[in-house]
């Protein structure tokens, strides 16, 4: 069983139970690390954090799930985490949910002999984004050329409205 067989099996085992804990999930990761197998689901709550508690619960509740239907093949290490600052961007909906914020992206083949683009997300649309890049210009994105994609936290913007509000 391929990488991306064994991360859509767990997606779908997994979603029920995190959208009953009133949770998101927002990317599968399943690949080798440090000569071992591991599973990575990035949990966050639509309306802001994750606690430590709620990701414990999740992981030993998903870890017998998975066990149960034999899901993942072989020896494998789970991990629940919280997706971070600059969180990935995978859905159409978390696109749509950072519509005029910063993002990176890395397609998965040259597009205007460039991979990598970052710039302000303009548009989303169910077959992809238009990002504003500050060297290209205006670039429309399909969601299926897309390797990889992040929002880009501002800490700068943050220190600024912290400091605004003493």
């Amino acid at each position: 069983m391929d990488r991306s067989t064994v991360a859509q099996r767990v997606w779908e085992l997994a979603e029920p139970l995190v959208l009953g804990s009133g949770l998101e999930l927002v990317d599968i990761q399943y690949r080798p690390e440090s000569g071992r197998q591991v599973l990575r689901l990035l949990l966050d709550r639509p309306t802001g954090g994750v606690t430590l508690e709620e990701l414990a619960r999740i992981s030993r509740e998903l870890g017998d799930l998975l066990d149960v239907h034999a899901a993942v093949p072989g020896r494998y290490h789970l991990e629940c985490s919280s997706p971070g600052v600059n969180r990935p961007l995978v859905r159409a909906e978390h696109f749509q949910r950072f519509l005029g914020k910063q993002v990176r992206v890395r397609t998965r083949e040259p597009i205007s002999n460039r991979r990598q683009f970052l710039g302000t997300l303009e548009a989303v649309d169910s077959g992809g984004i238009t990002l504003r890049d500050a060297v290209v210009g205006a670039v429309v994105l399909a969601f299926a050329a897309i390797e990889k994609a992040n929002y880009e936290h501002d800490i700068g913007s943050d220190f600024k409205q912290a400091r605004a509000r003493v």
